[in-house]
């Protein structure tokens, strides 16, 4: 045991408001499985994350807004695909965003794009027209979702534009949106507050800026604040935010390093508000980042099954503790003396107070006292601790004796201290058991089908958007290519499992005109989270009859590696498998009516792959590059346009095996009737 530390907490008129802790839904299409849940598992899963004093409890989120290009995981399609083009109901994001709020009224809410419309600014997302983009959306959600939206990034990791920043801040003021809070210029690397020393020589931006964001600035990544520009900040009155983060860890291990992220944040960058990337991992295993850095694995909706990750109760130890609008007590944060670090948050009042300590790497246990000015002898502090057995366990009360609470705090453990009350370690009886997609699968597009710019269940968009018509089919909807967050590709979207080896998937599809579409097969892969280019096999028919059967193998543009040191390692360790690139395994022509229906499909057998037009094999290959993986549905990307193909049915069977029944949905409906139009 180490010799005593004294922590005192006093407050002081300077301290900075704490804005909260929570993790970003989106930066990809990550509740696209989500959605396809069924209750009550849907709402458990929700309020796991949202409800407060009940599982993470954040005070804060931050959404992607979506934009219909891929984004590291996915795409979500956009409120507006093109300039006349408005829909309030299109996605998810809304509904989560309404889910969220509804279980916490006192959340905040922030958002930024990653990708966005290819029709903005003719091609230039630093335009006018992203600003006003920005307000439809924000004046959807206030009038048709009835959300306030509390703050909004410039873009997601995309650069400078101090012109943008005003241009932004003087549209969502004339739209009523004056209380906005703008943030910029959310963006990683190490010199990602150089913008700041040229603020003062932009008085319009300076004023525009409400917040100074940036991502990836907790201890560990070697990127803070530097003090310059926490000086600068606090003497402008411009809080420091962290607008994204990462800790990519298993286990308890992901849970003590999300505390330590939080707590080092405002000790060595002095960000009073930090969002973790990313909250609920509603998507398929191939996609990436699929279980870290979730805190919930949600991939199953056909079974029902979750699973609910340690990383979790790394929130809980600040969400259940703490709210958006308390204030820290800077004179009690700071590192431990034997390894770890504490901070200190007070309620607006001073009634409440909370420590949230973790002591990783320690190497012994600690004995440390906290005084605590203003909270009355006699007073009971709960506490809660989680460990490598146990997460999120309450211990034995700790009773304040001459101002001052006394702790032995163990080697690597994480203690949240408080004089809140309600704490509750959230949990639901009788999960469903794992179970594999169903196979055979079939969908009409027809039963679920609502007003145009809905999505049908189970399939995740890599890129594009695949909608339900309204009229029994599904569509690649986007029109042109969008400013991508990422290196482009086709638009695409899969569905299935992975282990599926020897099968037939097969479509009825209409083309016109210059498109082109294709059915996919063994797609294992969907890039690295920065690139979305695949690995499987697709057979592709044009309106003009030329067809393609290929294997594609992925690609790495690695002048564009986005990431801490870490996620490079990934990237690169993943381009080392393959040498990338498409390999053409068969071409020729076929006649096909443009504008007709025309069915299409794609049997792999072993090493046998063949491409079959109404019934007739028309290509065939042995090849031995991809053994297994989902199915997938493709629009061919032309340098000026997207592919806008309709499929009438979607059938994955045996090879040579009948159209199954429709598989039924137990999935409650998140879209109106009618159109938010």
């Amino acid at each position: 045991m180490s010799a005593s530390q004294l922590i005192t907490a006093t407050p002081d008129m300077t301290d900075p408001a704490f804005d909260g802790i929570g993790a970003v839904n989106g930066g990809g299409a990550t509740s696209v499985l989500l959605k396809d849940y069924a209750e009550p598992q849907r709402s458990q899963i929700l309020d796991l994350v949202f409800a407060p004093k009940f599982g993470a409890s954040v005070s804060t989120m931050l959404v992607e807004v979506p934009g219909d290009g891929n984004s590291t995981q996915g795409s979500m399609p956009s409120h507006m695909h093109a300039r006349d083009d408005l829909d309030a109901f299109r996605g998810y994001t809304w509904w989560v965003l309404r889910e969220a709020k509804a279980r916490n009224p006192q959340l905040t809410l922030d958002a930024a794009a990653w990708s966005a419309p290819g029709w903005l600014g003719d091609g230039e997302f630093w335009s006018q027209d992203t600003a006003d983009y920005y307000v439809q959306w924000a004046r959807l959600l206030r009038d048709v979702h009835g959300l306030k939206l509390d703050a909004l990034g410039c873009r997601n990791e995309k650069g400078v534009s101090f012109e943008f920043a005003a241009h932004l801040r003087l549209a969502l003021d004339a739209a009523g949106f004056r209380h906005v809070r703008v943030h910029a210029f959310d963006n990683w690397p190490a010199d990602k507050f150089d913008f700041v020393a040229e603020l003062d020589a932009h008085p319009a931006a300076l004023e525009a800026i409400d917040i100074i964001g940036a991502h990836v600035m907790h201890g560990d990544a070697e990127a803070p604040a530097p003090q310059w520009v926490q000086q600068w900040a606090a003497e402008a009155g411009k809080p420091i935010w962290n607008s994204e983060d990462h800790v990519y860890r298993d286990g308890f291990d992901c849970l003590i390093g999300i505390v330590r992220c939080f707590n080092r944040n405002f000790i060595v960058s002095g960000a009073t508000k930090v969002v973790l990337w990313y909250d609920i991992a509603g998507v398929y295993p191939i996609e990436p980042y699929p279980t870290q850095p979730a805190m919930i694995i949600a991939r199953e909706p056909w079974s029902g099954h979750y699973e609910i990750r340690e990383a979790l109760w790394a929130y809980a130890h600040y969400g259940q503790f703490t709210e958006a609008g308390w204030t820290y007590v800077r004179s009690a944060c700071g590192e431990l003396a034997d390894g770890g670090s504490v901070v200190v948050l007070r309620s607006p009042e001073g009634a409440d107070i909370s420590a949230i300590l973790e002591t990783e790497g320690a190497s012994r246990a600690q004995r440390l006292v906290l005084r605590l000015a203003g909270i009355a002898d006699g007073t009971r502090m709960c506490v809660w601790s989680s460990d490598e057995d146990e997460q999120f366990v309450r211990r034995a009360d700790l009773v304040i004796k001459d101002g001052a609470i006394e702790l032995d705090a163990e080697p690597n453990t994480v203690y949240s201290i408080s004089s809140t009350s309600g704490q509750r370690k959230g949990t639901f009886d009788a999960v469903p058991p794992s179970a594999p997609f169903p196979f055979p699968y079939y969908d009409d597009y027809s039963a679920d089908s609502a007003p145009q710019g809905r999505l049908p269940h189970f399939t995740a968009d890599i890129a594009g958007a695949f909608e339900l018509t309204g009229s029994g089919t599904l569509r690649q909807s986007v029109p042109i290519p969008t400013l991508s967050w990422a290196p482009d590709w086709h638009p695409y979207t899969i569905i299935g499992d992975a282990g599926w080896a020897d099968y037939e998937v097969r479509t009825r599809l209409k083309v016109s005109g210059n498109d082109a579409a294709a059915v996919m097969g063994r797609v294992h892969h969907v890039g690295t989270g920065y690139g979305f280019e695949p690995k499987g096999y697709l057979f592709e028919v044009a309106a003009d009859g030329a067809f393609r059967l290929v294997s594609v193998n992925g690609k790495l543009d690695k002048a564009a590696l986005i990431g801490d040191a870490e996620q490079q390692a990934i990237i690169r360790a993943a381009a080392e498998t393959e040498p990338g690139g498409e390999r053409v395994l068969a071409t020729g022509f076929v006649d096909v009516v443009p504008g007709a229906w025309s069915e299409v499909s794609l049997r792999m057998v072993g090493n046998l792959v063949e491409g079959i037009v109404e019934g007739t094999v028309v290509a065939r290959a042995r090849d031995d590059a991809h053994s297994a993986g989902m199915a997938g549905l493709l629009a061919v990307a032309r340098s000026d346009a997207l592919s806008r193909p309709e499929f009438d049915w979607l059938s994955i069977t045996e090879p040579g095996g009948r159209t199954a029944t429709r598989y039924k949905s137990a999935a409650q409906r998140l879209y109106p009737e009618t159109g938010g139009r």
